[in-house]
Formats: structure tokens, C-alpha cells, sequence
């Protein structure tokens, strides 16, 4: 009969001899098959690898957040002077428009 993972040398040794072990304290070893100790292998290998590929994809995505801070950072400042340049436009383009207003109901009142 093939042990398996769970299975322990320790339920091939008399009972006498399993209770003196267990009380002494000594740990139990446990005896793998061939086939169970290359399925654990490969599931660690498995697990290492995406541990990598995680590692990886964590620190691609922390370098690219630190470039959009950068970016953002940079063009701020650009943002701010476009606000201002806008607002400056907006009230300059309502003064033409009430100076156009005025000559234009200036040029009404001539036509009377």
C-alpha cells in the first residue's frame, strides 16, 4: 500500500512504541510518495512564480503612478495659467461685447 501525504510512519510502528514518541514530544515525520512530493514541488514553483509576476506588476504599477504624479506635478502650474488666461478672456470678451452693444444702439438712435 503507497502512504500518502497524510499518512505518517508513525501509524506503521506498534501502538506502545507510538505512545512513548508522542509523549516524549518528538515530531512525526511524514512520508511522501514520489507522486505527491512532485505535485507539492510543482504547486510551490507555481506559487514562487506568481509571487514573482505580482512583485512585478506592483512595481511597473507604482513607477507609473509616481510618473503621472510627476506629470501632474509639471502641468499644474500650466492648468492654473490656463484658468487665469481664460477668465482673463471671458471678461475682456464681455466688455467688447457691451462696447458693441453701445454702438450698436448708438447707431439706432441716429437711424430715428
Amino acid at each position: 500500500m503507497t502512504q500518502t501525504f497524510w499518512d505518517t510512519e508513525a501509524t506503521d510502528r506498534p501502538q506502545q512504541e507510538q505512545n512513548t514518541s508522542d509523549q516524549v514530544g518528538e515530531p512525526v515525520a511524514l512520508a511522501l510518495s514520489a507522486d505527491d512530493f512532485s505535485a507539492l514541488e510543482e504547486r510551490i514553483v507555481r506559487a514562487v512564480e506568481l509571487v514573482k509576476r505580482e512583485r512585478a506588476a506592483r512595481m511597473e504599477a507604482e513607477e507609473r503612478a509616481a510618473r503621472a504624479e510627476a506629470q501632474l506635478g509639471d502641468q499644474t502650474p500650466l492648468f492654473d495659467q490656463l484658468k487665469q488666461e481664460v477668465r482673463a478672456l471671458r471678461t475682456e470678451r464681455d466688455h467688447v461685447r457691451q462696447r458693441v452693444e453701445r454702438l450698436l444702439s448708438q447707431l439706432d438712435a441716429l437711424e430715428l
